[in-house]
């Protein structure tokens, strides 16, 4: 089957999530993992412009006509070992599910990926991709779980994988179990293949209204934007939120969804066009992303914002502390800018500032999510759709930070 996959690691020293250990991969991977990882929008230094200017190398002799991506110099860019080739049909354990690719969408954790860097170690080829939609072409042995959708059935993966067993996850808390991964972390296969193998539990059968293309796009970016938003801040209709980083995948996910809820937006951009782009997109102010904006913010909002949507960690850092209200919430997804800002602890006692992580989302936010689709109340913003076989000029163009809205990728 042909896939998109990590061909070797570089360093074995890198295989790692930050700040967590190999038994504490719940939380601390999975944020990484999506949201220092998939989240990780292009604003990845200073807030923004993430990515190498890494090149599309189409493979010579030798290579069996695999392509890769690379940065010169040769050996530079973690593009260099992304291969999309053949590789055998996974195997399929007792209540999993093999589902032919339909579409699938790229996540900044994809290059985290090649880069070496996960919540579990890497065992070179890995497949990359966390989220996707496609057909039931089996089941595992055994007899087929409950509830799963029958055999043919339109689905869309829920990318994270708990034992489903625990306190936590018998309470519908999978995010803070113990053993928690994402699809393409460790032993689990991607989805950036022409099959993929799900946990039968993980399905969700798409409505008939629900494009395949729209729903790859909700699992890791449109989710951790939502879980941010109405569980860990508890946003309601009139509420003004802050987001860095205009044109990244969360920060849209965000300014979409806030639309919906009757949520004002202010985003943070170094350009003018990527502020000229959250105006188009709904913001009620874009400013650039640098401290002096916590000024006009302030003024803005008549004493702050309600929360802070915070993905890029300590180029941004400063900014959000500086512009939410007495009392407010900072949500932080993600580092992608780097995870060690001066922590301001003097500012955060004296004004009651809530800090919180957040990571992914739920199997039922994520089926809300579905909702919204079918109910025509949410169509995601896709950047481009690019088959399988041409991925390597998707993955270059997320490495260079160069998309607006999500890459997807179809069989």
């Amino acid at each position: 089957m042909l896939a998109a996959f990590l061909s070797a690691v570089g360093d074995p020293a890198r295989t790692r999530m930050a700040d967590a250990g190999a038994g504490d991969a719940g939380t601390g991977s999975t944020s990484g993992t999506a949201e220092q990882q998939s989240n990780a929008t292009p604003e990845t230094s200073a807030g923004e412009g993430g990515g190498n200017n890494g090149v599309i190398r189409q493979a010579g002799e030798g290579t069996a006509g695999k392509e890769t991506v690379s940065k010169e110099p040769a050996g530079s860019s973690p593009l260099d070992r992304l291969v999309i080739g053949q590789l055998p049909e996974p195997d399929l354990p007792p209540g999993w599910a093999l589902v032919k690719m339909a579409a699938a969408s790229l996540n900044h954790h994809d290059i985290w990926t090649l880069q070496g860097v996960s919540s579990r170690p890497i065992s070179p080829p890995q497949v990359l991709g966390c989220d996707g939609t496609g057909t039931v072409v089996a089941y595992g042995p055994g007899p087929v779980p409950a509830h799963a959708p029958p055999l043919g059935s339109n689905i869309l993966a829920y990318p994270v994988i708990s034992c489903r067993e625990c306190a936590n996850c018998r309470s519908g808390n999978e995010l803070l179990c113990r053993d928690v991964a994402l699809l393409s972390e460790g032993k689990y296969q991607g989805t950036l293949a022409e099959l993929f193998p799900v946990p039968a539990a993980n399905l969700i059968q798409l409505p008939d209204t629900v494009t395949p293309t729209a729903a790859a796009c909700m699992g890791t970016t449109y989710l951790t934007a939502y879980h941010m938003m109405y569980d860990r801040a508890r946003l309601v209709p009139g509420n003004t939120l802050l987001i860095h980083g205009a044109t990244g995948g969360v920060a849209v996910a965000v300014m979409q969804l806030a639309k919906i809820g009757g949520i004002s937006v202010i985003a943070t951009a170094r350009s003018e066009a990527k502020r000229q782009f959250a105006r188009r997109m709904g913001a009620a102010l874009a400013l650039e992303s640098d401290t002096a904006s916590a000024r006009e913010i302030q003024r803005f909002t008549a004493g702050g914002v309600d929360a802070v949507m915070e993905t890029v960690g300590a180029p941004t850092w400063e900014l959000s502390l500086r512009s939410v209200k007495p009392d407010g919430m900072v949500v932080v997804s993600g580092a992608t800018g780097g995870g060690n800002p001066p922590a301001m602890l003097q500012r955060v006692f004296w004004r009651q500032i809530r800090i919180v992580g957040s990571t992914m989302g739920t199997f039922q936010e994520l089926n809300r999510l579905v909702g919204l689709l079918a109910r025509g109340q949410l169509n995601p913003l896709v950047d481009s759709v690019t088959p399988l076989s041409g991925a390597a000029g998707a993955f270059a163009k997320l490495y260079r930070g160069e998309q607006s809205g999500k890459l997807v990728i179809t069989a």
